[in-house]
């Protein structure tokens, strides 16, 4: 007959509080937990859309996210990895079909010093024709996987020296940004540019130079040796000896075999034992099982998160290695990873400096047609 007496609530305020969030919590949690092939049959909206071109390029404009709304993931991937080429659309500085000079064949330090501040201007000419570059591109992701390249396989003008061969190099990197990374690598090993920064040039087998033989193994393909002991001391040595004989042609400074300067005797490399050349210590060395999640773990913290997730990263690599090292293959496997469409990872990569600097332009209609960099 009577209502049950009732206690007062001390705490109405907080314990409201706590009853939203939790089933706030409870509504995400149902929500972040769609199944595989229901998200990737999901439909992009406008932030999903910006935020798949904005790590995959420069800050994207309105009319350049509009045409991904509306997509599946699979089908914009499909359409951003389709738009990408292999030559950039500026037209290439003047400078760079000028022949080579060193500086040291000329008479005397007036002539040297000319030259040496005409490459320098040459130099920054070039920075300025990439900048434009990547600022008027169709294909933001063609830039960005070059500079993504041009990072991985570094290299410096300021012991290069000429802008024509770091030019060559850019060339280069972007026609392989999205092919195989097999090429990519045998062709930044016999890259003039590469063969002068890291000493190959002048490797002989009297006097092996393990400059680019640690290189190749440190930073373009295995990673650290302490980071699981991938390779050793006797590795290096023996790539070193392959390598012997890689060297340029002068004038024209294009690569060239010297034969007479090859170390042709008998290497033990990973295990393998043979009178190999530096090609064939590159295939060897990509037979090895580290080289794929090496080289995806980087893409990983370029496009995904600081972290890669073990599990969609393994994925991914072995992706890479089974296609036999094709880079749209594997870009394709991580842009399609639960971890990329995740929201909470919008926002966790930092900008280069050069992503800063394109992105506002682009975002902004700037224009550009300075001859010297920003």
């Amino acid at each position: 007959m009577f209502a049950p007496a009732t206690i007062p609530d001390p705490h109405p305020r907080r314990h409201a509080r706590l009853l939203i969030h939790g089933l706030v919590a409870l509504a995400l949690a149902g929500v972040g937990a769609l199944p595989a092939a229901q998200a990737q049959d999901a439909r992009l909206d406008v932030a999903q859309a910006r935020h798949l071109l904005l790590r995959t390029g420069f800050a994207p404009t309105e009319a350049e996210i509009s045409p991904y709304v509306g997509l599946t993931r699979e089908q914009a991937v499909d359409r951003l990895l389709a738009g990408t080429h292999r030559e950039a659309r500026t037209p290439a500085p003047a400078f760079v079909n000028e022949p080579i000079v060193p500086p040291r064949l000329l008479p005397d330090d007036e002539a040297r010093k000319a030259e040496r501040q005409r490459q320098a201007r040459n130099g920054l000419e070039l920075r300025s024709w990439w900048l434009r570059e990547m600022i008027q591109t169709d294909s933001p992701l063609t830039e960005r996987m070059t500079l993504f390249w041009h990072g991985h396989f570094a290299t410096s003008q300021q012991k290069v020296h000429f802008a024509q061969l770091m030019y060559r190099q850019n060339v280069m990197l972007r026609a392989n940004a999205l092919g195989n990374f097999r090429d990519l690598l045998h062709a930044v090993a016999k890259d003039p540019a590469m063969l002068i920064y890291l000493d190959g040039a002048g490797s002989r087998r009297q006097a092996p130079n393990e400059n680019f033989a640690r290189e190749v193994m440190e930073l373009f393909t295995l990673g650290e040796a302490t980071e699981g002991g991938h390779y050793t001391q006797a590795d290096v040595v023996n790539a070193a000896r392959a390598f012997t004989g890689w060297s340029i042609d002068r004038p024209g400074f294009t690569y060239m075999y010297r034969p007479r300067f090859h170390d042709d005797g008998v290497k033990t490399l990973f295990g393998r034992t043979g009178a190999f050349d530096g090609d064939q210590a590159l295939d060897i060395l990509l037979a090895q099982p580290q080289v794929a999640p090496f080289i995806c773990a980087k893409m990983w913290r370029e496009f995904v998160s600081p972290e890669p997730q073990p599990q969609e990263l393994q994925r991914v690599a072995q992706a890479f290695r089974a296609s036999g090292y094709d880079i749209k293959t594997a870009l394709r496997a991580l842009l399609l990873t639960p971890s990329f469409w995740s929201a909470a990872d919008y926002g966790t990569l930092v900008k280069s400096p050069v992503e800063l600097v394109v992105g506002t332009m682009r975002q902004f209609g700037f224009g550009y047609s300075d001859t010297l960099p920003l």
